[in-house]
C-alpha cells in the first residue's frame, strides 16, 4: 500500500495527503471567493457582477429597448462565467424580483414568478429585460480608471474585479449563500437609512453602533409586515455581525364582516402555504374557531388572506397570536453579515466594520476617478498648447508638413512641441485646422485648467474630498431613496393555544361505577344510575363539567388525579378501567371527583374528622400515580370532596353517625396544597380507632339551601332557620339530632 500517486508521463511524486488538503483548500477557496459570498465594495457576487456587465456591454441601460433574456445569459455563459444557463438565469432573475431585492438591479418584462412561487418565472426565451435605473450607482463610474480588471476565464477580454458602488449596495439588496465551511445571511436595509449612517461617520469616525442604528433602525425587507425583534437584540446583531431577525404578518379586521383580513406576509413566505398550514390544523381539529379560510389576492391586492372566526365570541387577538406561533405568519430570519472584504479576505463584520471599510472603497475609488479624470485633462491641455500653437503659425505649420521629410521632428524643435504635441497636429484634419478659432482654444483651455484647478484642490485636501463622498452619497439617496417598507414594531411573544385551550366547551357527565369503570356523557341533564352497567357492576359516582377540564379523581389512599374530560370513552358504551389509565396503589379504590376552574374550590375531609380547603389546581398531577394530597389517619376513610363555591358565604355540615350534627362558617377551614387540615367535628380518639363512632357525611350548603337526612325510610329536611340550632365553633362535637335520626344513613343538599 503506497500513499503516492504518481501521475503518468511525469516524474513529480506527491504525496497523496498533501495532493487531496490542496485540492480541497483551492475548492474551498474559489467557492468562497468566486461563488457564494459578496464584496464589500459592490454587494454582489461574482455572477451578479458578470450579469449586470454583460448587460451594460449590451447597452441595456434603464432606458433601452427590452431585450430576449437568453441573449444576456448567453454573453454571460459565454464571456465571463462559463456554468449552467439555468444557475446564471436563476440569479439574474432573483435580481429582477421586487419582492426578493429591496432595490432590483434588473427590470423585467413578463413572467418573473410570484411573491407565492419565486420559482415560478418563464423561460428565458421567453422573458425580456434590461437593467434598473438604480444600477447606474454601480456602473456609472465604471470606465474612468476606478477599479481594477482581470482577464475573463479564457484571456479573451477583461472584467472588472468589482463595480465602483456609489452607495454600499451589500447591506442594501443583502444576500444569502453558502460556501464551503462559511455562510452568508446579509438582510436588506433602507438607503435613506444607510447612507445617513455613513454620513454620520464620515462626520464621527469613531462612532459606535449604537450611535450608527440612530440613523440604521433595523433591516428593510421588500414587504411591509413588521419587524418585531427588540431594539437591544438589533444592536447586539449590528455590534456582532450575527444574531436573527423576526417578522410577523400585518393583518386587520374587517367592520363589517368581522373576518381578519391579512395584508402583508413576512419577507419569502408563500400566502398559499400560510393556508395550507392553517388548514392542516382545521382538518386536525385544532383549531375549532377558525369557520372558513379564503384567498382573495389580486393586482390591487397583492396580499389578501381571509380568515374567518366561527364567531363573533372569538378573542381575535389570541387567535392570531396561535397563529403567529403555529403558522409562517411569523417567521425568524438567521444574519450572517459575512462577506469579502478591501483585503480579499471573508469575514463576519459588525454595521461600524462595515460601513467604515464601505468609505475607504469609496474614497479610494472616488480619488481613482479624479486622478483618472485630472490626467484626462492635463492630457488634453497638453495637445490644446500644441493646437493653439500650431493655429497661430498655421501657415508655417502647413509649409513645414509641405516641404520636410520628416515634419514631426522639424515642428517638435521649431516650436518646442513633445512627441504627442506633433503627432495630435499631423493628425488634425487640415480643414478642422483651419476651422479652428483661437477664442474657442483659448475658451476651452480656460474651462479645463479651472476643472484641473478644482480636481487638484480636491485630491490635495482630505476634507474637500470627504465633503465630495458626502455629497454624492447624499445626491444618489435622493434620486434612488425611498420610505421604509418594513415598519418596527415591539409586539407581545406569540404564543400558541395548549391542546387545552383548542378543544370545545361543551357541557360533559363523567360517571365511575363501583368497579372503577369511567365513560363520559354529553350534556348535564342524564341519570347516571339508569345507564347500563357491567355484570356485577353499578353506579359508583357522577361529576358534571366542561369537555375543556380535567376530571379530577380522589382514592382512598387520599392520592389526586387528573384526566382529560374530551378523551374519555363515551357513556354510549360500558366505558374503561381507569386503571388502564392510572396507576393507583394496589387496592385502592376511588372516593368521589371534581371539575371545573383551576381557581375554584373544593372540600377534602376524612370520617376521622379532619379536613381543609383547597384550590383545583392543587389536585392536577401529570403522573399517571397522582399525588399525594389528603393524609388519612389510621383507620379512617376518605369522605367524597365536595365544591365549595364562596368559603365566607358556604356553611359546612357535618354529620356524625351517633346522630350529632354541627355547622360553622367554611371560611373557618384553612386554606391547604394538601395535608391533613384542622379538625371539623370532634370524635374521640379512642372510639375514632375503634371506629364506634366516625363523621359520617361532610356538606357544603350555599345560602338559602337545606340539608337533607336519611334514616332508614325516614327523611328529615333542615332549612336555613333550622341549621341555626346547630350552629357552633368548628372542632366541636354538634348537638343531637331528633328522635329517630340517631343513626344517620347518608346527607344531602337539597334546594328549598
Amino acid at each position: 500500500m503506497t500513499d503516492l500517486v504518481v501521475p503518468p508521463d511525469a516524474d513529480e511524486q506527491i504525496a497523496l495527503k498533501e495532493y487531496t488538503e490542496k485540492a480541497y483548500l483551492d475548492y474551498s477557496m474559489y467557492v468562497i471567493l468566486d461563488r457564494a459570498l459578496p464584496h464589500i465594495g459592490d454587494g454582489l457576487k461574482p455572477v451578479q457582477r458578470r450579469i449586470v456587465y454583460a448587460m451594460s456591454e449590451l447597452g441595456l441601460n434603464a432606458t433601452a429597448k427590452y431585450k430576449k433574456s437568453a441573449r444576456t445569459v448567453g454573453d454571460v455563459i459565454g464571456k465571463f462565467h462559463p456554468h449552467g444557463d439555468l444557475a446564471a438565469y436563476e440569479a439574474m432573475v432573483l435580481m429582477a424580483q421586487s419582492f426578493s431585492y429591496r432595490y432590483p438591479l434588473v427590470d423585467g418584462q413578463g413572467n418573473w414568478g410570484s411573491p407565492d412561487d419565486p420559482k415560478s418565472f418563464a423561460a428565458m426565451r421567453y422573458t425580456e429585460s434590461r437593467l434598473t435605473a438604480y444600477s447606474k450607482v454601480l456602473l456609472e463610474e465604471l470606465e474612468q480608471g476606478t477599479v481594477e480588471w482581470q482577464p475573463n476565464f479564457d484571456g479573451t477580454m477583461d472584467e472588472p474585479v468589482v463595480m465602483p458602488a456609489q452607495v454600499p449596495n451589500v447591506l442594501l439588496n443583502g444576500t444569502t449563500g453558502i460556501a464551503v465551511g462559511m455562510a452568508t445571511d446579509i438582510p436588506p436595509h433602507n438607503l435613506r437609512e444607510v447612507v445617513a449612517a455613513c454620513v454620520h461617520l464620515l462626520d464621527n469616525p469613531k462612532a459606535t453602533t449604537e450611535e450608527l442604528c440612530e440613523h440604521v433602525l433595523g433591516p428593510d425587507m421588500p414587504t411591509e409586515a413588521e419587524i418585531i425583534t427588540p431594539r437591544e437584540d438589533l444592536l447586539k446583531m449590528y455590534d456582532s455581525g450575527r444574531g436573527s431577525l423576526r417578522m410577523r404578518a400585518v393583518w386587520q379586521r374587517d367592520k363589517e364582516s368581522g373576518d381578519l383580513v391579512v395584508t402583508a406576509l413576512p419577507h419569502q413566505v408563500s400566502g398559499s402555504r400560510v393556508l395550507e398550514q392553517i388548514a392542516a390544523q382545521m382538518q386536525a381539529k385544532k383549531l375549532p374557531m377558525v369557520a372558513d379560510l379564503r384567498d382573495e389576492s389580486d393586482h390591487e391586492n397583492p396580499t389578501r388572506l381571509v380568515i374567518v372566526p366561527r364567531s363573533n365570541r372569538v378573542d381575535v387577538e389570541q387567535l392570531m397570536a396561535h397563529l403567529f406561533a403555529s403558522t409562517d405568519l411569523e417567521k425568524s430570519y438567521r444574519v450572517n453579515m459575512n462577506m469579502i472584504g478591501v483585503d480579499g479576505r471573508p469575514g463576519v463584520r459588525g454595521l461600524q466594520q462595515i460601513l467604515s471599510e464601505w468609505l475607504s472603497f469609496r474614497t479610494v475609488t472616488t480619488r481613482r476617478r479624479l486622478q483618472y479624470r485630472l490626467d484626462k485633462v492635463e492630457h488634453r491641455l497638453h495637445l490644446l498648447d500644441g493646437l493653439l500653437i500650431a493655429f497661430l503659425n498655421i501657415d508655417e505649420v502647413i509649409h513645414i508638413i509641405r516641404t520636410e521629410e520628416h515634419p514631426k521632428a522639424v515642428l517638435m524643435e521649431r516650436f518646442g512641441l513633445s512627441e504627442l504635441q506633433a503627432d495630435y497636429i499631423l493628425d488634425t484634419r487640415l480643414r478642422q485646422l483651419a476651422r479652428l478659432e483661437e477664442m474657442k482654444i483659448r475658451a476651452e483651455q480656460e474651462a479645463l485648467a479651472k476643472e484641473r484647478d478644482q480636481l487638484q484642490k480636491i485630491l490635495g485636501s482630505a476634507v474637500r474630498l470627504k465633503n465630495l463622498v458626502r455629497k454624492e452619497l447624499l445626491a444618489a439617496a435622493d434620486t434612488y431613496g425611498d420610505d421604509r417598507r418594513s415598519p418596527l414594531v415591539v409586539r407581545a411573544e406569540a404564543q400558541a393555544f395548549s391542546e387545552k385551550e383548542l378543544i370545545s366547551a361543551d357541557p360533559v357527565t363523567v360517571v365511575v361505577s363501583e368497579k372503577g369503570w369511567i365513560r363520559a356523557a354529553r350534556g348535564h341533564d342524564i341519570d347516571p344510575a339508569a345507564l347500563s352497567y357491567k355484570a356485577g357492576d353499578k353506579y359508583r359516582f357522577a361529576v358534571r363539567g366542561r369537555t375543556n377540564q380535567n376530571v379530577l379523581l380522589l382514592d382512598s389512599t387520599g392520592r389526586s388525579y387528573a384526566l382529560p374530560a374530551h378523551n374519555l370513552p363515551s357513556a354510549r358504551s360500558q366505558g374503561e378501567p381507569i386503571s388502564s389509565r392510572l396507576n393507583p396503589p394496589s387496592g385502592a379504590s376511588f372516593k368521589g371527583a371534581l371539575m371545573g376552574a383551576d381557581t375554584e374550590q373544593a372540600l377534602l375531609a376524612t370520617d376521622a374528622g379532619y379536613g381543609f380547603v383547597t384550590s383545583l389546581q392543587n389536585l392536577y398531577s401529570k403522573n399517571r400515580a397522582g399525588k399525594a394530597m389528603l393524609t388519612v389517619p389510621a383507620g379512617a376513610q376518605i369522605l367524597p370532596p365536595q365544591p365549595v363555591a364562596d368559603v365566607t358565604q358556604d356553611l359546612l355540615a357535618a354529620v356524625s353517625n351517633e346522630g350529632r350534627l354541627l355547622v360553622f362558617q367554611v371560611s373557618e377551614l384553612p386554606e391547604l396544597a394538601r395535608g391533613k387540615g384542622n379538625k371539623i367535628m370532634n370524635i374521640p380518639a379512642a372510639r375514632a380507632q375503634a371506629r364506634e363512632e366516625y363523621m359520617l357525611a361532610v356538606c357544603v350548603l350555599k345560602p338559602g339551601q337545606a340539608l337533607t337526612l336519611h334514616a332508614g325510610r325516614r327523611h328529615l329536611t333542615l332549612k336555613a332557620t333550622d341549621l341555626e340550632h346547630y350552629r357552633g365553633e368548628r372542632g366541636r362535637r354538634g348537638n343531637k339530632l331528633p328522635r329517630g335520626f340517631q343513626k344517620v344513613d347518608r346527607a344531602e343538599v337539597a334546594e328549598t
